[in-house]
């Protein structure tokens, strides 16, 4: 048995990066899964490997800034499995520039994907929430929910209203069972680092300048973070809600660090 057999989950940018590591450890763990993302192909093989695993899945396009394909994915989720116990909110964008530079378009974008998809997916689950005893809500959030970041100021506030909303939902819904928290990963192998690291004159310098800033000086997989979000989805941690975990290596524990050179941390498990 799994840690969350039974269980029905709903997996925002399940295609890629943490999300598509979520959507394959919870369905690992017994969950049958929908993969929300607007990268349908990737989308898909990542659907087709849940399955050949032997695991129960299903692709649903769905741009979560828009409200009507949030509340379609949910529902199109239920229509397959029947129910709904599980939301994880992993879709998110960033827009590397200084404040003046952005449009306003730029802003709104942002925002509605890392912010407002909370709200919309919260909105049309909630229904469905109630009619378990239990249920659970987990939102990407980051280190740059605590600390201010270089050219993302967007990004930063978003992932700092990410922590805010939900405490916010782990409170107003307590009642209702459901345990609503927020992971908050550091430098994380992604899709979306890449592309943060790709604006810079030397990616891989870039990259090894801000991993001396990390104690275990070792970049977070993807499925270290996965393996926080089916804690906080089953019943191990059955007495947290309202809170945040950070996935970060150390990277936020000290005001000044400089890692000295390789740790066991960087050495093949």
């Amino acid at each position: 048995m799994g840690r969350m057999e039974g269980q029905v989950a709903w997996v925002s940018g399940g295609a890629s990066g943490m999300g598509e590591a979520t959507a394959e450890l919870f369905a690992a763990e017994g969950a049958r899964v929908a993969v929300a993302d607007v990268q349908e192909e990737r989308g898909r093989d990542v659907v087709n490997r849940i399955v050949e695993q032997g695991g129960d899945a299903i692709f649903l396009v769905c741009d979560v800034a828009q409200e009507e394909q949030v509340r379609g994915s949910i529902e199109a989720t239920v229509a397959r499995f029947g129910k709904l116990q599980t939301v994880v909110n992993c879709a998110g964008i960033v827009h590397v520039g200084c404040l003046h530079e952005y449009s306003e378009k730029d802003w709104d974008r942002l925002m509605g994907v890392n912010l407002k998809s909370i709200f919309f997916s919260l909105k049309y689950a909630m229904s469905h929430f109630r009619e378990h005893r239990r249920s659970y809500m987990v939102n990407i959030g980051s280190v740059g929910s605590f600390v201010g970041q270089a050219e993302t100021p967007a990004y930063t506030a978003s992932k700092h209203a990410v922590l805010g909303l939900s405490r916010s939902i782990a409170l107003d819904y307590a009642g209702d069972g459901l345990r609503c928290n927020c992971i908050c990963p550091g430098i994380t192998d992604t899709p979306m680092l890449r592309y943060h690291l790709n604006t810079t004159p030397d990616p891989a310098a870039t990259l090894a300048q801000r991993l001396r800033r990390v104690p275990t000086g070792a970049v977070i997989r993807p499925e270290d973070v996965a393996q926080a979000a089916v804690y906080f989805c089953s019943e191990g941690s059955a007495g947290i809600t309202g809170t945040s975990l950070v996935v970060d290596g150390g990277y936020i524990a000290a005001a000044e660090w400089e890692t000295s050179g390789p740790t066991r941390f960087t050495e093949e498990p």
